[in-house]
């Protein structure tokens, strides 16, 4: 928690977490805060600029973009969520378990995970859309299952450079079970590895949603999302070259944001003081233990030292 704390002393952090939570606000909000229908149309005001009714303008079906990029918030967020959410479970879970259980479940998990490794986000998503139906569950699920080896590496990495930890071998000797270590003195530990990548999996995501929106997978018209508004807009270039800045600039904050905090919660870890401090008093232990112990093997400055001392 130390990490969390840290970074949000840091301006960078609290501009990005400003901007997430205005995100945030809209994806929740949104659909009320839309000043007029996100879906109905008005043949008489088609692909129209910038007014007091339609501060962005107005689509190639004369909808208002000011209220379908408010009403797309809602549903291009949720859809990331549901994605990296699905990768959580199916890459945490598996990672801490593949460091304290069978050798058996962690070669297995290993080499799923190098197979999924391989598969490309954008077409193992169109292909399980294919199969399983073209609705937005389906491409996000498939999303989450490529997105879990992510967790599950960093997870067991971070997991493994504890497991050995003095305080998890005390805890072994005291009686506690794998799974109370895993919960109680491991997974405190993880959680701020385990943070930094969620906030990066999320730009991913968000990033893929929108590519896959583009495409017309997972969302189907007339329903607004930030790809499909850009997609939409694309066609039109020549009447409103402008329009794409408008869900393209969305997408860009909210990526850049998330990245901004994933590094700032980096950049504030602690982690590395305390082996730093234990390394420095170590080195001044060992000289003087040295020092103090009768034959044992001393440096030439330290003989010098030693020498002067006696002497003095």
């Amino acid at each position: 928690m130390n990490a969390f704390r840290g970074a949000a002393r840091l301006s960078v952090a609290r501009a990005a977490l400003a901007v997430l939570a205005l995100v945030a606000l809209l994806a929740v909000f949104g659909g009320q805060l839309a000043p007029l229908d996100p879906l109905a149309q008005d043949p008489a005001h088609v692909l129209g600029g910038p007014s007091g009714t339609h501060p962005f303008g107005t689509d190639y079906l004369g909808r208002d973009v000011l209220s379908r990029l408010l009403a797309g918030t809602g549903l291009s967020v949720a859809a990331a969520a549901e994605a990296v959410g699905a990768a959580l479970l199916l890459g945490i879970l598996p990672g801490l378990a593949s460091v304290r259980f069978a050798s058996a479940l962690t070669w297995i998990s290993l080499r799923t995970v190098d197979a999924l490794m391989t598969l490309p986000f954008t077409l193992f998503a169109i292909a399980a859309v294919g199969v399983l139906g073209n609705g937005l569950h389906q491409a996000m699920l498939a999303l989450g299952v490529l997105l879990s080896p992510l967790f599950f590496r960093v997870t067991r990495a971070a997991a493994l450079g504890l497991d050995r930890a003095q305080y998890v071998e005390a805890a072994e000797l005291a009686g506690a079970g794998r799974i109370r270590i895993l919960r109680t003195h491991i997974w405190p530990k993880v959680l701020p590895t385990v943070a930094v990548t969620t906030a990066h999996a999320l730009a991913t995501a968000l990033l893929t949603v929108a590519s896959l929106t583009f495409l017309g997978i997972g969302v189907q018209p007339p329903a607004p999302t930030w790809g499909g508004m850009l997609a939409s807009d694309l066609g039109f270039l020549a009447q409103q070259p402008w329009a794409p800045a408008v869900p393209a600039a969305l997408i860009m904050l909210t990526v850049g944001a998330l990245n901004l905090l994933a590094d700032a919660v980096r950049d504030a870890d602690p982690a590395d003081a305390p082996v730093a401090a234990g390394a420095t008093a170590d080195t001044g232990s060992t000289a003087a233990a040295r020092t103090a112990a009768p034959g044992a093997a001393m440096t030439p400055k330290e003989t010098v030292d030693a020498r002067r001392r006696a002497h003095a």
